[in-house]
């Protein structure tokens, strides 16, 4: 299981979010996903626990904290939706 992080400000690295959430137990990744166009970062994160204990903890703890001049929304992942692949379709 992932967690989402949402909200985040575009100042936040990796390793801030590697830091906030080592406090609840054993961080196994943290990923901030960019847009493909610009690179920025897109104003959230997913964070992979140790365990579901330590990310139960995590969720309850930071959900609506402040960080960082914002307030959080942390909550489960949910699994990636299929949007498919481009289209096509008959253009007359």
């Amino acid at each position: 299981m992932s967690i989402y992080v949402g909200n985040l400000s575009y100042d936040v690295t990796e390793q801030d979010l590697n830091t906030a959430f080592a406090e609840y137990g054993t961080v196994k990744s943290a990923k901030l996903p960019t847009d493909r166009e610009t690179g920025r970062k897109r104003g959230f994160a997913f964070v992979e626990m140790g365990d579901d204990a330590e990310e139960a903890k995590a969720i309850e703890e930071l959900d609506g904290a402040e960080w960082m001049g914002r307030t959080l929304k942390v909550n489960k992942a949910k699994p990636r939706e299929n949007r498919g692949g481009g289209g096509g379709g008959n253009r007359w």
